[in-house]
Parts: C-alpha cells; sequence; structure tokens
C-alpha cells in the first residue's frame, strides 16, 4: 500500500477562504493519511546498541489472524442483562400461574410443561380437543392480562 504523500496546497486552492478552515482541511487530510496508512502497515525498531530489528505488528488486525492464534472472543452466550430480564419475567409468569383456578393450572401444565399436544390431552381426558383449544386460548387471554399489570 503507498503511502498518501500529497499534500494539497488549500490556500492556493481556495484563496479567500480563513486560515481556521485550512487548518481544518489540512487536519482531516491527517486523519486520512492515518486511517490509510499508519494504522495498516507494520513497522520496524533498529537498536542501535545490540543491532536488532523488532517488527512491529499492524494496529489494524484481521479476525482470521486472531482465530489463529486462539485468541478468545466474548461469548455469544446471553448477557447479564437479558439473563436478569428472563429471571423476572419467570417469576412474573409463576406469580401469574399462581392465579389461576386448578383447573386452569392442569391445562396449562399438560400443554406446555409436559409438552402435550391438545389432541393427546383430549385422547386422555375424553374431552373435544376443540374445547381444550378453546379453553387454551381464553386462558393464554388471562395469562397476557395478568401479565400486563
Amino acid at each position: 500500500m503507498a503511502k498518501y504523500q500529497k499534500k494539497t496546497d488549500y490556500q492556493a486552492k481556495y484563496p479567500g477562504v480563513s486560515r481556521e478552515i485550512i487548518e481544518v482541511l489540512e487536519k482531516s487530510d491527517r486523519q486520512m493519511e492515518y486511517l490509510q496508512y499508519d494504522i495498516k502497515v507494520e513497522r520496524c525498531r533498529i537498536d542501535s546498541a545490540s543491532g536488532t530489528v523488532t517488527y512491529l505488528p499492524s494496529r489494524e488486525d484481521s479476525y482470521e489472524r486472531l482465530l489463529e492464534e486462539n485468541r478468545q472472543f466474548a461469548t455469544a452466550g446471553e448477557d447479564v442483562d437479558d439473563a436478569v430480564i428472563k429471571t423476572v419475567m419467570i417469576e412474573k409468569m409463576l406469580t401469574c400461574l399462581k392465579q389461576l383456578t386448578q383447573e386452569e393450572q392442569e391445562l396449562i401444565t399438560e400443554l406446555f410443561f409436559k409438552s402435550k399436544s391438545e389432541r393427546q390431552l383430549a385422547a386422555e381426558t375424553g374431552i373435544h380437543f376443540m374445547t381444550i383449544h378453546d379453553r387454551k386460548i381464553k386462558i393464554l387471554g388471562k395469562l397476557k392480562k395478568l401479565m400486563e399489570k
């Protein structure tokens, strides 16, 4: 990568512009040079006393190189905020479930905690599956209202 060499003469290019604006333009040129060159280039230092050469890597790094060096990254798992919110919501849901009648609690337990289908529950209890479905919808609406409080 070639180093950005050309220095623009902003005073000649924009003759009527104030000195402050010229300084800002020159500063932005230096920032651009830093971003395009300085960060991306390796450097070497030569110790004149010992004659050793030390290579300094570029400050811009690639993800692939870091993986090759077995660098550790933050896990993609659940962060603390999400864990706390999840715990609070579970506690609130359990409180709301306790406010349901015994029959409603049993229906929710069978369908959601024991992972039974509406048809399986209908076969076990002898209640038509559409009745179970309608009760489930009604209970879920009731839980939603309780959770919003």
